[in-house]
C-alpha cells in the first residue's frame, strides 16, 4: 500500500472509530477508503472510496483476481472472510488513495487484515468475546488484538483499563504507546468536551454525532490517531469538528423517532449490552420498554440478558438462520432464568409485587418487531439488539418505516 494504514481492532468501538476517522479524513480533503465488516443488509457496505459505497461491478474484477490467484497458487483454500478480504484489499490498492482505514474481523494476530502493516494501529476496548478462537479472559483477548502493533508505529489505545497484555506487547517491540489516561485525556461537560494529547488540545468541541457515552472514548481514540500521523496527513481542528458533527453509522444505537420509539443496536455480547442499557437509561421517559432481540448460538446469552434484564418488560425473542442462528426457544430458555433471578431479588429486597416479564418467540425479527408494535403504546419504546442479522432484518423489512 502507498496510502498510509489505519488499522483498527476491539471487542466493540470498532466501526465507530473507523467511521469518525474517515469523517474527520474526508473533511480534511484526503482521499479515503474504508473495510469494515461484517455488513448490514448489501456485501458492498464493507467497502467505502471516498465516503461512497462502491458498487458491485467495481468489485467483480478483483474477485476475479484473487481466484485465479488462488488456482494458481495450486487451489489454496481460503476462508470467505480471507478471500473477501483479499478482494477488498485488491480494491483499494487501486483506488490512488491517501489513507485506508482497516477494521480487524476478528481478533488481529491471525486475521487476515493483519497481512499489511499498518502506519499506526488503534485498539478500542478489549472485552469477553470469541472466546473460543481469542482466549478464555481480556489477558488472552488483548494479546490476540495486540499483534496488530508494528515495531516503532504508533498505537492507540482507548481502552481505559487495557489488559496487561496490550501494554506488554507494546513495549516489547518497540511500538509507540499512546495510551487512555497517559497520553491522551478528556474532559467535558454536558454542552462540550475537550481532548489534550501531546503537546496539543482541541477544546469546546461538539459531542460526536453518533449516539452514546462510549463515543466519546472511541473519539477520543480518533483525535489521538490522527495526532499520531499528523506529520503525514495533517488535519486541522475545523475538520475534526465538521467530522465529527457529521459522521454516520447506521446499528449503533441508531434512534429513528416515531411512535412507539424504536432503538436499533448491533450489541452481541455482554461489554455492548452493557453499553447499549447505559444509552437506553439516559434516553428520555417511556412508559414501557419492550425488547426484540436475536442473536446467534456461540453469544453469551445470558450475559447479554443480564445486563438488560431489568430494562424490559416484555421480551420478543426471534429465530435467526443459518447453523449459527439461535431459536427463538433457544433464547427464551437461556433468558427465563435471568428474569426468575431478577424477580426473585427484587421480591427478597420488599417487593412483593415484582412479576415475571413477559416472553414471547417468532420466527424472525421482523415478525418480532411487528408483534412488538402491535403490543407497545405510542409512547413506549422498543429496541432491537444481539447481532448484525438482527438489524438487517428488521431495516429491509419496512417494519421500522415510520416507527
Amino acid at each position: 500500500f502507498e496510502a498510509c494504514v489505519i488499522t483498527v481492532a476491539g471487542t466493540n468501538g470498532k466501526g465507530s472509530t473507523c467511521a469518525m476517522l474517515e469523517a474527520c479524513l474526508l473533511q480534511a480533503g484526503y482521499r479515503t477508503g474504508v473495510y469494515t465488516s461484517p455488513h448490514l443488509v448489501h456485501f458492498q457496505e464493507r467497502c467505502r472510496i471516498h465516503g461512497e459505497t462502491v458498487q458491485p461491478d467495481d468489485l467483480l474484477p478483483h474477485f476475479a483476481k484473487v481466484e485465479a490467484a488462488r488456482l494458481q497458487a495450486s487451489e489454496i483454500s481460503l476462508t470467505y472472510f480471507e478471500f473477501t478480504t483479499l478482494v477488498i484489499l485488491s480494491l483499494i490498492a487501486q483506488a490512488n488513495l491517501d489513507v485506508a482505514i482497516l477494521e480487524v474481523g476478528l481478533g488481529g494476530r491471525v486475521d487476515a487484515v493483519n497481512v499489511i502493516d499498518a502506519d499506526c494501529a488503534v485498539i478500542t476496548s478489549v472485552d469477553l468475546d470469541h472466546t473460543e478462537l481469542l482466549g478464555p479472559d481480556r489477558e488472552s483477548i488483548g494479546f490476540e488484538k495486540a499483534g496488530i502493533m508494528r515495531a516503532g508505529k504508533p498505537v492507540v489505545v482507548s481502552d481505559p483499563v487495557p489488559p496487561d497484555s496490550v501494554l506488554a506487547h507494546a513495549t516489547s517491540i518497540g511500538a509507540d504507546l499512546w495510551q487512555f489516561g497517559k497520553d491522551f485525556n478528556v474532559t467535558g461537560d454536558k454542552q462540550q468536551w475537550a481532548w489534550a494529547g501531546r503537546g496539543r488540545r482541541y477544546s469546546g468541541l461538539a459531542y460526536p454525532a453518533l449516539r452514546g457515552a462510549n463515543q466519546l472514548i472511541n473519539a477520543s481514540g480518533v483525535l489521538a490517531a490522527l495526532e499520531a500521523v499528523r506529520t503525514r496527513l495533517p488535519v486541522t481542528a475545523q475538520a475534526i469538528r465538521n467530522g465529527l458533527a457529521m459522521v454516520e453509522l447506521p446499528g449503533r444505537f441508531q434512534i429513528i423517532p416515531g411512535q412507539p420509539t424504536l432503538v436499533l443496536d448491533v450489541a452481541h455480547n455482554p461489554h455492548a449490552a452493557a453499553v447499549l442499557e447505559d444509552n437506553l437509561s439516559a434516553m428520555g421517559f417511556h412508559p414501557d420498554s419492550h425488547a426484540v432481540v436475536g442473536m446467534m448460538q456461540d453469544k453469551d446469552m445470558q450475559g447479554v440478558f443480564r445486563a438488560l434484564a431489568k430494562r424490559f418488560s416484555v421480551w420478543h425473542c426471534a429465530s435467526l438462520p443459518g447453523p449459527r442462528g439461535a431459536s427463538a426457544a433457544q433464547l427464551a430458555a437461556q433468558l427465563q432464568p435471568v428474569l426468575l433471578e431478577l424477580r426473585d431479588q427484587a421480591i427478597a429486597g420488599g417487593d412483593k409485587s415484582a412479576v415475571l416479564p413477559q416472553v414471547f418467540c417468532y420466527d424472525s425479527p421482523s415478525a418480532a418487531l411487528h408483534a412488538a408494535k402491535e403490543r407497545a403504546g405510542q409512547d413506549d419504546r422498543i429496541c432491537i439488539f444481539g447481532s448484525f442479522l438482527t438489524v438487517a432484518d428488521v431495516l429491509t423489512s419496512g417494519e421500522c418505516a415510520g416507527g
